[in-house]
């Protein structure tokens, strides 16, 4: 992986390897990435428009690029994977090809990419346990009329906790609903499946998969996104356009939503990542994973001051993520003295995801008997975090509170 040893120089004047504890932003770049986009740049011409030996290896690239993807997400044999930008793209996309009349059913914690492209929506509060989400989606959803479709995110983008998503999508199905995935934040850190799971559609996005070069996916469904007008109306959508206005016949399959020149080294790159990580046995990297977590989180329990945010119950299973506060330190003034002071990347804010990260500061707050202010920290863990860095990080904060 790229950037595994930056120097940092301390105001000691210590130079430190840059400890990058903010994957769930932007994870670094893979090497395999990397070797693919720099393999390709030579050869880089025109995808789906040219008849020269280099347009026909990059459609080629491209399309075999979406093939391994489509493997990745355990995509069913007629699924369509569709390029887009990112997850937030994905969602809106999903959102522009629901049928008319759809009511989609989300939840108050969710992620904004996953909250405001809705137009219809039914919004559930939070939920306090796994089980309590299920039995509000069952009480919901045969109250709807009409095509409705459930959307939740896998894993927090803010406590890494996982929602029971097997359970969601039995109950979604068994109301006659589809359900969509916003895996932006599990994909990196557990095997997904289309297939397997039943689940209707996935959205990810590269630069979280270790592929920061501007690629992300819808995958699922073909007939919804084959029924609707294209995202993007241009050029490689169109199988023919007549002399009058509106004389348009649109492609069915994923060239109907990818108008204009697609982003070739983005999907390279995403797919030599996918390829990457596939070979790793996914359960020797949720081992190592949790080992980390599992020292992050015994940490920060023992320093005075600090709560971690939740949903669920403490031990519910989770990739690496945790976001805390701590009380009397506003969250910008930690992340600033864990990276001037300790060559340590955190992030503090909201993370995209304001009405949760707002309910659960309150609800650490109360836990605490201590006002954590109105943003929380957030370390996030990934293929390149290790136990010095989570220990540089305690460190750290325990120098702080």
């Amino acid at each position: 992986m790229l950037g595994q040893r930056l120097p940092v120089r301390l105001p000691d004047g210590r130079l430190v390897d840059y400890a990058n504890l903010d994957y769930a932003a932007t994870a670094p770049c893979l090497a395999a990435a990397a070797a693919a986009v720099n393999e390709l740049l030579p050869w880089y011409a025109s995808v789906h428009r040219g008849a020269g030996v280099a347009s026909r290896r990059c459609t080629a690239a491209y399309e075999e690029a979406r093939e391994r993807i489509a493997a990745f997400v355990g995509a069913r044999a007629d699924d369509h994977v569709v390029f887009t930008r990112n997850t937030t793209d994905a969602m809106n996309l999903l959102a522009r090809i629901l049928p008319a009349g759809t009511t989609v059913v989300a939840w108050a914690g969710e992620h904004h990419a996953n909250l405001l492209p809705w137009a219809r929506t039914v919004r559930l509060p939070l939920p306090g346990s796994p089980d309590e989400a299920v039995g509000a989606l069952a009480a919901t959803l045969p109250a709807l009329d009409g095509p409705a479709l459930v959307t939740v995110t896998a894993a927090s983008n803010v406590t890494g906790e996982l929602w029971p998503v097997a359970a969601l999508t039995e109950v979604a199905h068994r109301h006659g609903a589809r359900i969509a995935l916003d895996a932006a934040q599990l994909v990196a850190h557990r095997p997904v499946s289309l297939a397997d799971s039943a689940v209707d559609y996935l959205a990810l996005s590269g630069h979280k998969l270790y592929a920061p070069f501007g690629a992300g996916v819808l995958a699922g469904r073909a007939d919804w996104l084959d029924a609707a007008p294209p995202y993007l109306a241009g050029g490689g959508a169109t199988a023919y356009v007549g002399e009058a206005t509106g004389d348009v016949r649109w492609y069915d399959g994923p060239a109907r939503h990818e108008a204009g020149t697609p982003n070739l080294l983005g999907v390279v790159a995403l797919a030599a990542a996918c390829d990457e990580l596939s070979r790793v046995d996914p359960g020797v990297l949720e081992a190592r994973e949790l080992a980390l977590v599992r020292q992050l989180r015994s940490g920060l329990s023992r320093l005075p001051g600090v709560a971690e945010l939740r949903m669920f119950d403490a031990d519910q299973d989770r990739v690496g993520i945790v976001s805390f506060g701590v009380a009397s330190v506003p969250a910008a003034a930690v992340s600033a003295h864990l990276a001037d002071r300790h060559g340590i990347g955190v992030r503090d804010g909201l993370f995209c995801a304001h009405p949760l990260v707002r309910r659960l500061l309150a609800d650490s707050s109360a836990r605490l008997g201590q006002p954590l202010g109105d943003t929380a920290v957030r370390v996030s863990i990934g293929l390149g975090t290790t136990v010095e860095h989570v220990d540089r990080l305690l460190a750290g904060l325990r120098e702080l509170v």
